[in-house]
C-alpha cells in the first residue's frame, strides 16, 4: 500500500529525533560509553528499590539494577522486552496476517503509548488535515469527538444499531465518491466491542463486510478496542486486526480497564510505516511512556505469564458481567415501559432512551444531580452536540448493586404532560 496518501502534512514533514534512544541502544546502554544523549546519572536517583504487593499476597521486587533502568529514559517505542511481550499477545489473540509481511508492505508493529487516548491523539495527528473526511458511527466516544472537532475535518455519521455500524448504510455513504477520488474518507473510527456510550458490539459478519468496503474504497480502519477483554458472550467476533490482509488497520489497546487506569499504558498495533510516524510524534511530545510503569507491568506479566494474564482478564470480565446484570435488573424494575435499552454484550455502559421527551440535558445536568445521581446526557456523544437527544449513558462499572437500585428510584417531571419517570445509573 502507498501509505503516503494517508499522512497529514504535519506527519509527512516529521523526522526522527536523532537524540532519542532506540531500543537497540537501550539494550546495550550498560556496555556503551554514552556521550551522545543527555541521560541523567543513575547513581544519583533517590529511589533504590521497590516491593509491590499483589492481591494474592505475593510480591514483585524491583532491585537496584532494575530500578536504574526503570527510572531512566528509554525508547519512544516502549521498552523492547515489553513490546516483544505485547507482540506475542497479539499473535496469540489476533494472529494478524501482516505479522510476516515486509515492513514497507505493512508488517505488524507495536508501540507503547500513554494510554490508548494518547495513541488516538497521535493517530489523528498523523492522518488528518483540515477538510479531510472521517467516518464514524453515532453515538460515539466523547473524547474522540472533542479531539477531532478542532482539527477541521468533516465527521461523517454512519447509522448503527446494537450490532454496531450498519454495512449497507456505510456503503450508501461511500457511494458518494469514486474510489480514486482524493476526497474519499481517509479512515473509519469505531469502538467495535461494548461501544462507548452505546454498548453495541460489531458482529463477525459486519466486520467482514466493513473490511471489504475499506479495501474497495481504500480507507484505514481505526479499531479502538478498550473493552476487548470485557466481553460477556462465549462467542467473540474476530477483530479487524485479525482480518487485515492489506495492512490498513490501526488498533488501539489499553490496560486501563483490566489492570490500572492510573498506569497510563496502552499500545497501538498497525502497519510499520504508520507506527513509525506515531513513534516520531512521541519523540517530540511525551518522549516516551513512563519507564517505571512499563518495567512494573512487565514484571507482572513475567510473574503471570500469558495464561495468567488472560485468566486475570477472565476474572475481571466475570465481575463486570455481574455488575451489568445488576444494572439490567434495576432498569427492568424501574424503567420498564418508560425507557428502552438493549443488553450490552461487552463494555461498561447501558444506553437508555427515555420515552416521551426529546432531550435529557436538563434532566441529567440539573434534576438528577440535585438528587445525587450522576449520569451523562446523550447529546454529549453526538457528532453535533447541540442537537437534542432522548438518551442517557449509565455506567455500571463503579456503583454497587444497592446504589444502582437506589439511584433508580430518583424521579423527575418530564415534558408538558408532567409524566413521572425514573432515572437509572
Amino acid at each position: 500500500m502507498d501509505y503516503s496518501r494517508f499522512l497529514s502534512k504535519i506527519s509527512a514533514a516529521r523526522q526522527t529525533n536523532p537524540a532519542r534512544l532506540t531500543n537497540e541502544l537501550a539494550k546495550r546502554i550498560s556496555s556503551l560509553i554514552m556521550l551522545a544523549g543527555g541521560l541523567p546519572n543513575a547513581d544519583y536517583f533517590p529511589i533504590k528499590t521497590a516491593s509491590i504487593t499483589l492481591d494474592d499476597g505475593t510480591t514483585i521486587e524491583i532491585g537496584e539494577e532494575l530500578m536504574k533502568i526503570a527510572l531512566q529514559y528509554n525508547s519512544a517505542e516502549g521498552i523492547q522486552e515489553l513490546v516483544s511481550w505485547l507482540e506475542d499477545l497479539q499473535m496469540k489473540i489476533h494472529d494478524p496476517p501482516t505479522a510476516k509481511y515486509a515492513p514497507e508492505n505493512g508488517q505488524m508493529k507495536i508501540c507503547v503509548t500513554v494510554g490508548s487516548q494518547d495513541g488516538l491523539h497521535k493517530i489523528f495527528d498523523m492522518l488528518i488535515n483540515p477538510g479531510d473526511n472521517v467516518l464514524m458511527d453515532e453515538p460515539n466516544y466523547v473524547a474522540t469527538l472533542t479531539g477531532l472537532r478542532p482539527l477541521g475535518c468533516n465527521i461523517i455519521s454512519i447509522p448503527s444499531d446494537e450490532h454496531g455500524i450498519i454495512p449497507n448504510a456505510l456503503k450508501d455513504i461511500l457511494s458518494r465518491w469514486r474510489p480514486e477520488n482524493s476526497k474519499i474518507p481517509k479512515c473509519l473510527y469505531t469502538v467495535p466491542n461494548g461501544g462507548n456510550p452505546s454498548g453495541s458490539s460489531l458482529t463477525a459478519e459486519r466486520k467482514k463486510k466493513i473490511y471489504q468496503l475499506a479495501k474497495e474504497y481504500n480507507f484505514l480502519i481505526i479499531e479502538d478496542d478498550p473493552y476487548y477483554f470485557l466481553q460477556y458472550e462465549k462467542t467473540i467476533a474476530p477483530s479487524f486486526l485479525s482480518l487485515d490482509v492489506d495492512g490498513r488497520v490501526i488498533r488501539c489497546d489499553t490496560f486501563s480497564k483490566v489492570i490500572s487506569s492510573g498506569f497510563r499504558i496502552g499500545f497501538v498495533t498497525g502497519p510499520s510505516p504508520l507506527i513509525d510516524k506515531i513513534i516520531q510524534h512521541t519523540q517530540v511530545s511525551t518522549m516516551q511512556n513512563s519507564t517505571f510503569t512499563q518495567v512494573l507491568l512487565l514484571q507482572l506479566f513475567k510473574k503471570w505469564g500469558q495464561k495468567g494474564f488472560l485468566d486475570h482478564t477472565d476474572r475481571v470480565a466475570t465481575l463486570y458481567r455481574k455488575q451489568r446484570d445488576s444494572m439490567l435488573a434495576a432498569a427492568d424494575k424501574w424503567l420498564k415501559g418508560l425507557a428502552e435499552w438493549y443488553t450490552p454484550k461487552a463494555g461498561l455502559f447501558l444506553w437508555i432512551k427515555v420515552k416521551g421527551i426529546s432531550d435529557t440535558q436538563e434532566m441529567i445536568t440539573i434534576k438528577a444531580l440535585e438528587k445525587g445521581v450522576v449520569l451523562l446526557p446523550g447529546r454529549a456523544f453526538m457528532i453535533d452536540s447541540s442537537k437534542p437527544s432522548p438518551c442517557i449513558r449509565a455506567s455500571f462499572s463503579f456503583a454497587s448493586p444497592d446504589q444502582m437500585d437506589q439511584a433508580s428510584t430518583v424521579c423527575s417531571i418530564s415534558g408538558h404532560k408532567e409524566e413521572r419517570f425514573y432515572l437509572n445509573v
